[in-house]
């Protein structure tokens, strides 16, 4: 049971009189109390003739997933059982990250009939968000006290990562499409897989005449190559705690997330098989066998419950989990941080073994704060200042040239630079034929 406004705005209005006149006599105490006791009165007749929360009946529709920061409907509906007509307020338990914002809404609902509520759900983070209960005030006709009850319902809903580096992805097909058409009048060469047969064009280089076509034709035939197709792609999100930091208010794995979505759907355009692994000590999440759509539904699936785990990365059985995937040559593409020469010790410890077999290609998300920190030199404080971020700077520069040194590639990057350039970087290393 809840008392609403309407009844302590009653209760006042009794008091009003004697504290204008100031009378505390016996009598306009017995008055206040008869006020009083008329008011409890009301209240009472106005809550039995309340509808009875606890006789809805509540049925959820709702989306299984969503992407982060889009909008979702979540469609509740319910049915009055009781006798009586409902008049009240619902409130819909969502979690705050859900994005409910005003989850009230007013109903009137007659016995035995049935009402939809809508909310409108934005949701502000990844993982699971859910709703475990349904809050129902039933107010009596004269809206003094009201029906209160909690119903359980649960919900729940998916958020995925949100995909922003996708409006990158035409682009870089358009520049795959345009790397087959021009490789394939060049001679065969390293990472190249035989195309098809064409005449010979005058300044076309004779070693790539296919004399056994020739002879079949009467004609001079050349073979044509093109970049070879079903590479094997491992992509390795590093999910420890200092993949918790934030550049320029994002996470640096939501960062790594983006990036590697973006390189998953290039690479299987491209025909390329990729597998996805992200590690701290244990496996957070793995997609393998997977291609198409499939892959990045896998992929964002797995990614939506990742959370950074506050613990270092371990970097030594990082080349066992990759050898658990692929025996074969691949390209290893690492999302990890690469700021400074005591945090990196553990990932170059592992680069030798893992270039040995691979091309490995290590890719980091970078701080623009830090740049523009070195620039302003004003006061003291700016010069200081300067002078860690010139630190920092220093720092992932040489980490990065122990990246190299170690036979590993690198790119870096703002949060919304990383992905397009780890996607340029693949497209390439496959012009190349390092793959």
């Amino acid at each position: 049971m809840t008392l609403t406004g309407r009844f302590v705005l009653l209760v006042a209005l009794g008091v009003v009189p004697i504290v204008l006149l100031g009378d505390t006599s016996a009598r306009a105490l017995a008055v206040l109390a008869g006020w009083l006791l008329l008011a409890l009165t009301l209240g009472i007749i106005d809550l039995a003739l309340a509808a009875s929360p606890r006789r809805l009946t509540l049925a959820r529709v709702l989306p299984s997933r969503v992407r982060l920061g889009e909008e979702v409907t979540s469609e509740l509906y319910l049915r009055n059982d009781g006798p009586r007509r409902l008049r009240g307020i619902v409130r819909d338990g969502w979690q705050p990250s859900a994005g409910a914002g005003n989850n009230r809404t007013a109903v009137t609902l007659p016995a035995g009939e049935r009402r939809l509520v809508e909310l409108t759900l934005v949701p502000t983070r990844r993982g699971e968000r859910t709703a475990s209960h349904v809050t129902v005030r039933s107010m009596g006709p004269l809206g003094l006290w009201a029906r209160q009850a909690t119903l359980i319902a649960p919900a729940q809903i998916r958020v995925l990562p949100p995909f922003h580096s996708r409006k990158h992805l035409p682009s870089r097909i358009s520049r795959l499409k345009e790397l087959d058409g021009r490789t394939s009048v060049l001679v065969r060469g390293q990472g190249t897989e035989f195309d098809s047969l064409r005449e010979y064009v005058r300044g076309d280089d004779v070693r790539s005449i296919d004399w056994r076509a020739t002879a079949r034709r009467n004609d001079v035939v050349v073979r044509t190559w093109r970049p070879e197709r079903d590479r094997r792609i491992v992509i390795v999100i590093d999910t420890g705690r200092t993949s918790a930091a934030r550049v320029a208010d994002e996470p640096r794995l939501d960062t790594a997330f983006e990036a590697a979505l973006l390189l998953a759907a290039l690479a299987s355009r491209a025909g390329d098989r990729v597998d996805f692994l992200a590690w701290d000590r244990r496996v957070r999440a793995r997609v393998q066998g997977a291609s198409g759509a499939e892959l990045l539904s896998r992929m964002v699936d797995g990614m939506a419950l990742i959370e950074p785990e506050l613990i270092e990365m371990d970097w030594t059985a990082l080349p066992g989990q990759i050898r658990g995937i692929t025996g074969q040559h691949a390209l290893v593409v690492l999302l990890t941080p690469m700021d400074a020469p005591g945090a990196s010790t553990g990932l170059l410890s592992v680069l030798g073994q893992l270039t040995s077999r691979h091309t490995v290609l290590v890719a980091s998300v970078t701080d623009p704060t830090v740049a523009g920190l070195t620039r302003s030199r004003g006061t003291r404080e700016d010069v200081y200042r300067a002078a860690s971020a010139e630190r920092t700077l220093l720092d992932a520069t040489r980490v990065a040239a122990a990246v190299r040194q170690l036979g590993a590639d690198v790119v870096t990057g703002a949060p919304d630079e990383l992905p397009p350039a780890l996607a340029d970087r693949y497209i390439a290393l496959k012009a190349a034929g390092r793959l």
